[in-house]
């Protein structure tokens, strides 16, 4: 019953948000993440005229041992050429204080949005596809649930 009302919830919040062209995640049943499991996302362009902002989204919980996180994210076109790639290090708690960062709405788990590009202008319409993984100390990093890709429209004042 809470899990219904909680996606009724989300289903309306995300409805509502008209500069959203795509927003997916990739969750892990077990809640770990391994290095050997790369999020891949694949979303549609349907307007190269206009600017787009990209976020990697994440979620984890409080069971996650690390402060921050590396990730290693890339950025195809439907051809397999790369238009980006880079390492993001993104913190998910508080260096000092250990309190968790993100917004919090189930308990022990919380979610983040971290930028990944402003402003982006795609060269044609068609399928693009991101790549992230995990690029940590161990293979398998406990306390991460999901990892997605948030793509908006930009609006001009």
């Amino acid at each position: 019953m809470r899990r219904s009302f909680i996606f009724v919830i989300l289903v309306f919040l995300f409805s509502c948000d008209s500069n959203r062209v795509f927003e997916d995640n990739v969750e892990f049943a077990d809640r770990t993440w391994k290095i050997s499991e790369p999020a891949l996302l694949e979303f549609q362009i349907a307007d190269a005229s206009k600017s787009y902002n990209l976020y990697l989204d994440i979620r984890n919980s409080i069971d996650y041992p690390y402060s921050r996180i590396f990730v290693n994210y890339s950025l195809q076109d439907s051809a397999g050429g790369e238009l980006a790639k880079k390492q993001l290090a993104e913190y998910l708690f508080d260096q000092k204080t250990g309190k968790p960062n993100g917004s919090s709405g189930l308990g022990d788990i919380y979610d983040h949005q971290f930028p990944i590009a402003s402003n982006m202008k795609f060269t044609k319409p068609g399928k693009y596809k991101a790549h992230f993984e995990q690029f940590m100390r161990k293979d398998t990093l406990q306390g991460i649930l999901a990892v997605g890709l948030r793509v908006e429209e930009v609006v001009q004042p």
